[in-house]
């Protein structure tokens, strides 16, 4: 008979099984499962300690916002705030800023000379009081145009810098509307400053600053040194000083410092002071973080503070950060009496200053924040009012009331008090401080003070205590 075809092993030829010792297996899984158990609960106690890290380095973190309207000082509070906690890395940053002390005195120079020719050839033209009491007060220095005529001569060549080394600030960053001036974004000290292929510091011999920023740097240096003696003359000019005193001729707030500080400053080897840095001026867009750490009652705790963009174009990048700020630092210049939005020439900046801070006060999101108000530029504001200037020109409510710094002052304090006792919808306190941030002094015991009340806050709040 023909055998079937079939599985290769037929059912009649025996099968020999391997056999397996089977305590033998039970012993090595039960050790890879001991083994597997022992892993994952160091991995669980690891994670579980690095969630406790992380949680307790979150609740020692301190997140403060600096707001308030373009040019209200808060860039100069954090660099204040710098000074006193992180001196260190402010030493480390003098040589950046450099190049914007030399664009602060070319933007001065080349607005003087502007405002010069439009108030000189328009004078003669203009018949109200003012314009009358300034052309009696140059007439007897006669004919001025030859002189000036010599002097913008000489300084076309430092100029004709502004805008190429405001374009090496910026880092490219523009603005809308054809504006002119250093605009910079977060970071910028890395944009101007060539590193290691690291990326952790700079390269040696470059003096801090990227091949680009260097070379403009220096020739702005080398033009500044060579014309000092024409922007001095410039500045203290008897026409220039009419001009000013009377405010025909308006300047950016620093420009007085830095012009009065020409010859120190066009040295070969000159290197910004600490007044320098804060008398600088430099447009932030956007928000930027700086970080330091603070001590207090033996505990460290890591200060976030974020100085923003203040031209209303700018507030709306503001909001990210609101929800999980521990304190608003809200800065007014109430020096600004007299002064108009950039953004819009009919708004007053005070009263911007006071719809801005309104519109902090009724924020949800900001509702657990601790709030200071800074009423900023009080130096400046003694100044005016000295020179007579009159705040009921600017603001009619203000009446008739005494035209002194103690009045001024407090007429505003009371604005901002009554706008917080309206609008503020947590009822919290309101902490109020006068400032001035070029008083190094006087700002930085304020400083510890609102440093101290905040944290104390804080540990309040999160239980750290």
């Amino acid at each position: 008979m023909t055998k079937r075809p079939g599985h290769a092993h037929s059912t009649s030829e025996p099968i020999l099984m391997q056999t397996f010792d089977v305590t033998n297996i039970d012993k090595e899984y039960q050790f890879y499962d001991e083994e597997a158990a022992r892993v994952s609960q160091k991995i669980d106690e690891e994670l579980k300690r690095d969630w406790v890290r992380r949680k307790d380095a979150q609740r020692r973190q301190v997140k403060v916002m600096l707001l308030g309207q373009a040019e209200s000082g808060k860039s100069t509070l954090q660099k204040q705030f710098q000074l006193y906690y992180a001196h260190h890395a402010l030493d480390h940053e003098r040589p950046l800023w450099r190049p914007v002390v030399y664009f602060n005195i070319l933007k001065a120079v080349r607005m003087i000379l502007d405002e010069l020719d439009h108030e000189l050839n328009n004078l003669s033209n203009d018949d109200s009081v003012e314009g009358q009491a300034v052309a009696h007060s140059l007439a007897p220095l006669g004919d001025l145009s030859e002189e000036f005529s010599r002097l913008r001569t000489k300084l076309v060549p430092l100029v004709a810098m502004e805008d190429s080394l405001a374009s090496e600030l910026s880092g490219g960053v523009a603005v809308t509307g054809g504006r002119t001036g250093v605009y910079v974004r977060a970071g910028w000290q890395a944009l101007v400053t060539p590193l290691s292929p690291n990326r952790s510091r700079a390269l040696p011999g470059t003096g801090g600053l990227s091949p680009a920023v260097a070379q403009v740097t220096s020739l702005a240096s080398r033009t500044l040194i060579s014309v000092q003696t024409e922007v001095d003359e410039l500045w203290k000019h008897p026409a220039v000083r009419i001009l000013v005193n009377n405010r025909r001729i308006r300047l950016d707030e620093s420009a007085p410092f830095f012009l009065d500080s020409i010859k120190r400053v066009a040295q070969p080897d000159y290197l910004p002071s600490t007044a320098d840095l804060l008398n600088v001026r430099l447009q932030t867009l956007g928000v930027a973080e700086h970080s330091f750490d603070i001590e207090l009652c033996g505990s460290r705790y890591n200060w976030l503070m974020y100085d923003v963009g203040g031209a209303r174009g700018q507030r709306h990048a503001w909001v990210p950060y609101f929800d999980d700020a521990t304190a608003i630092i809200f800065l007014a210049p109430i020096s600004a009496f007299d002064q108009y939005l950039e953004e819009d020439p009919r708004t007053n900046r005070v009263d911007d200053s006071l719809q801005l801070f309104t519109a902090i006060c009724s924020n949800k999101l900001l509702k657990n924040s601790h709030l200071v108000l800074m009423l900023n530029k009080t130096d400046l504001l003694r100044k005016k009012l000295e020179a007579g200037v009159k705040v009921r020109k600017y603001i009619t409510s203000y009446g008739d009331r005494p035209n002194t710094y103690a009045d001024v002052s407090e007429y505003f304090r009371a604005h901002f008090i009554q706008v917080h006792k309206r609008h503020d919808i947590s009822r919290r306190a309101l902490y109020v401080h006068f400032t001035s941030m070029l008083d190094i002094r006087a700002t930085q015991d304020i400083i510890v003070n609102v440093g101290e009340a905040i944290i104390r806050s804080h540990i309040a709040k999160t239980g750290l205590a």
